[in-house]
């Protein structure tokens, strides 16, 4: 009996191993898929592209994908929590108008970014307020918010375009370099880092993802459900507020028809970069290495010269490859797992 027992121990010691194995292997992919496909693509630029490893190419790439990744390290949270804003693109374009306006009356330069900024989380705040207390649904709210904002932007100066003289120090924010690194793009790697690890390691980040896990659940746990959810639509007006303020630095003036559409380029690297889009799983890594992806793919069409028409059919077309291959991943882990 004994050596019976002895014989088996290894043999069932051996399959609890391999499934083990296997289980961190699935868990493995799919925490780093994308990143996996964000390295292939990068390698396939390079061989067809030598331009593409050009240290100012690299500088430009992170450049232009830093604004839209701002908005969506902000958007990730509200997915997160199973919502939607909509409204991002108005709030970035009206923050951007507002700080371009200040600035041209003389106001010290701290202040107007500050109060660009307080617009900005202020009406993302209102809105998320709208939605959790009166109970409507956000995609409504903010629906009607992109409407609204645009119009507010708009009013400011009659359509027209806002900054005929904007100080040069503000200017630098949105066009310096630190190095070979476009300030920008260190701005939105801030953002990111500081966003990972308010999730990972506060109350708040908790809250996040028990409110997009089971709503109901964490009301009865004692979860302020209704506070988290205006707080981050709050937070998702905030990051849209510094995107137009980088904007309006770059540009060196304040354009009331910027951002249009980015809500949904915002949308598309939170669900690319593997949040769910009904909340509780996912973080602002993934959304990082989503946008830079989108980014890589522009830049590698801009330099084989592809026209723009064919570049939103092939990158729509890499978009939903890419969820697909998620979704298979996440399915196979899940039989694994299970």
């Amino acid at each position: 009996m004994n050596e019976t027992t002895k014989s088996t121990e290894p043999e069932t010691q051996s399959v609890a191993s391999a499934t083990t194995w296997k289980q961190r292997s699935s868990s493995w992919l799919i925490k780093g898929n994308l990143l996996i496909v964000f390295a292939v693509i990068c390698v396939v630029a390079a061989i067809l592209s030598p331009d593409f490893l050009a240290t100012r190419n690299l500088a430009n790439l992170l450049q232009q994908s830093s604004l839209t990744g701002i908005i969506a390290v902000g958007m990730t949270l509200v997915i997160l929590t199973s919502g939607i804003d909509l409204a991002v693109g108005s709030i970035a374009a009206l923050s951007g108008m507002i700080v371009a306006i200040l600035l041209d009356i003389a106001l010290p330069i701290p202040v107007a970014i500050l109060a660009a900024l307080i617009v900005g989380a202020g009406v993302g705040l209102l809105m998320g307020a709208v939605s959790a207390w009166i109970r409507l649904p956000a995609f409504i709210v903010t629906l009607a918010g992109l409407t609204a904002v645009r119009g507010w932007a708009y009013t400011l100066t009659d359509g027209r375009p806002a900054g005929s003289d904007l100080p040069e120090a503000f200017t630098i924010i949105g066009g310096g370099y630190i190095g070979i690194l476009p300030l920008t793009g260190l701005i939105f790697i801030g953002v990111t880092v500081i966003t990972a690890l308010i999730l990972r390691y506060t109350t708040f980040g908790e809250y996040v993802y028990a409110v997009g896990s089971n709503e109901e659940a964490a009301r009865l746990s004692g979860v302020p459900v209704n506070w988290i959810k205006a707080a981050v639509f709050g937070f998702s007006g905030l990051t849209a507020a510094i995107a137009g303020v980088l904007l309006t630095s770059r540009l060196t003036i304040g354009q009331p028809t910027a951002f249009q559409g980015a809500e949904l380029d915002a949308i598309a690297a939170v669900v690319l970069g593997g949040t769910n889009l009904f909340g509780g799983r996912g973080g602002v890594g993934g959304t990082f290495i989503a946008v830079l992806l989108l980014s890589v793919l522009k830049n590698l069409f801009n330099l084989l010269g592809i026209g723009s028409f064919v570049q939103m059919v092939a990158t729509g077309l890499i978009l939903v490859l890419a969820l697909i291959l998620n979704k298979v991943i996440d399915a196979r882990a899940t039989a694994v797992g299970s």
